[in-house]
């Protein structure tokens, strides 16, 4: 009861100062950094799902039981280029897929309704044409959308995908530190938590805002994020839609120009 009492207690007090919806120009702020530390530009955020693991709920059956033998539920989490939590949903059946626990997420729902008060589109660097939408940054397992860049499928690449995927990933990665430096310093996670369901989807939002809280007063060990304890969703392929491939492909044309090409690009492929 007391560790319920106070795991709530700690979201209740932390969630509105350390994880608040961005409005525009925070979300502006947040690109700025992903295009000066990842140099992927018009980068609002990245996004993925991570199993927490746990012991099997009560009359549950087969819902938080997982193709590894284990019973968990999904931490689908967005995060900026700082490692930083923006937006958290716990609590999810072990059993959907990242695309799934993204789409029905508060989060997925605000996206696809235009509510999350993004920028107006604007030309990526050195550019004056077209305007670009700004982005989230997943893997395979997410839908391709205008406001939302997935990797090329890893078949038959041209030069230019593969420098796509790459620079893509240069993103991604971050979700994945902000992940593997929330279980290095909250280190319940390491294991399996032998806590009730509601209590234990309590103590991991508890965890993550604690984590944004320290992220911003003491910094972090670039080493702690090389070491990523929990487990990643099983990827699925789901399909994107035509104007979400367009918006990739003017992507991958500027990662190709003279302004948006790096010089080691070709070199990390």
């Amino acid at each position: 009861m007391i560790i319920r009492e106070t795991c709530v207690a700690i979201w209740d007090a932390l969630h509105a100062a350390v994880m608040a919806q961005p409005h525009k120009e925070q979300w502006k702020e947040i690109a700025d950094v992903f295009q000066q530390t990842c140099q992927f530009p018009n980068c609002a955020g990245a996004i993925d799902g991570k199993h927490i693991r746990i012991k099997k709920p009560v009359r549950s059956g087969s819902q938080y039981y997982n193709y590894k033998k284990y019973f968990y539920f999904v931490l689908f989490a967005m995060c900026d280029a700082n490692y930083s939590f923006r937006y958290i949903d716990v609590g999810s059946y072990g059993s959907r897929s990242d695309s799934a626990v993204f789409a029905h997420s508060d989060f997925g729902q605000m996206l696809q309704n235009k509510a999350l008060d993004l920028p107006e589109h604007t030309a990526l660097p050195g550019t004056t044409s077209p305007a670009m939408p700004f982005v989230f940054v997943g893997d395979e397992a997410f839908a391709l959308g205008e406001n939302l860049m997935r990797p090329y499928s890893s078949r038959g690449l041209s030069l230019a995908r593969r420098v796509f995927n790459y620079r893509l990933t240069r993103a991604r990665r971050v979700v994945e530190c902000a992940f593997g430096i929330l279980a290095n310093k909250w280190r319940f996670l390491h294991t399996p938590i032998h806590l009730k369901l509601e209590t234990a989807i309590s103590a991991v939002k508890a965890a993550c805002v604690l984590h944004n809280f320290v992220r911003a007063r003491d910094g972090y060990n670039f080493e702690d994020s090389l070491t990523q304890s929990l487990h990643s969703h099983r990827p699925s392929v789901v399909r994107g839609h035509r104007q979400g491939a367009a918006v990739r492909e003017q992507f991958t044309a500027y990662f190709m120009s003279p302004h948006g090409a790096l010089p080691w690009q070709l070199e990390a492929i």
